[in-house]
């Protein structure tokens, strides 16, 4: 049998926020703890408007969610009310690295202090270079929580990080291979220039858009770079494979 890495990309708890239901958490950890991932990769919005009290709550249902590895970056909600502070000082580095077998996965803080836009940077232009550019034969993901393409079904276009174009160069140039994104609510898959640029819908919120349910995905890893995509229904516990192919492997 292949051998295989998981990986559950989760976004937008927005915990005990408007919204916010008891019963899709508790559905999140039962699922969660019948498939135990290698690895947790929560996108933000884990509160709702990043007061400390806030990160008590969120950092309580994210220690319930069982990984043997977990990487979480902040959303536009937990930076305001100066919550990226908070966030510093429980999770530690808004702009992690986690390296599980030949996967490496780098965070990135996309917020900015009170603004629902995105942001990227310079800076972290040459943090994405200097982790991956002499990576070799590794899968290389990104995980960030503003949107990087449009997502279809949202309505009017705002929110994407104003530098996304340059951001977008950076990551191809490096050759990523995934790129993990929350913010809308909506769950959607791109592909763009051998990049997968998946978006995850709201996990534990009913603040979604439409009949679109809340829901998380889950991402299997193979030894020889196949990869299947599976979201998954938070209410119904139902699981849809949306997308099964091979990642790129660029040589630098």
């Amino acid at each position: 049998m292949d051998e295989k890495i998981t990986i559950a990309h989760v976004s937008d708890l927005h915990v005990r926020g408007e919204g916010y239901s008891e019963e899709l958490k508790r559905s999140v950890i039962e699922f969660l703890n019948e498939v135990m991932p290698d690895v947790l990769v929560i996108t933000g919005d884990i509160t709702d408007n990043g007061y400390y009290f806030e990160y008590e709550w969120a950092k309580e249902v994210i220690d319930q969610m069982p990984a043997r590895h977990k990487l979480v970056v902040p959303g536009n909600h937990d930076a305001r009310n100066a919550g990226y502070l908070i966030f510093e000082e429980i999770f530690g580095t808004r702009h992690p690295v986690l390296k599980v077998g030949n996967i490496k996965i780098l965070g990135i803080d996309s917020s900015e202090p009170d603004v629902d836009d995105g942001h990227i940077g310079r800076l972290a232009y040459d943090l994405v270079r200097r982790e991956f550019k002499h990576e070799e034969n590794t899968i290389k993901v990104i995980a960030l929580h503003h949107h990087l393409i449009p997502v279809p079904g949202t309505g009017r276009e705002r929110n994407i990080p104003v530098d996304c174009g340059d951001f977008l160069r950076v990551i191809c140039e490096v050759g990523v291979n995934i790129a993990l994104c929350g913010h809308k609510h909506v769950p959607w898959i791109w592909r763009l220039n051998d990049m997968l640029i998946l978006n995850a819908g709201t996990a534990m919120t009913m603040r979604v858009k439409a009949r679109t349910a809340p829901s998380f995905n889950l991402i299997e890893v193979f030894s020889d770079r196949r990869v299947r995509i599976t979201r998954v229904d938070v209410r119904t516990r139902k699981s849809e494979v949306i997308y099964e192919g091979r990642l790129a492997s660029v040589s630098l």
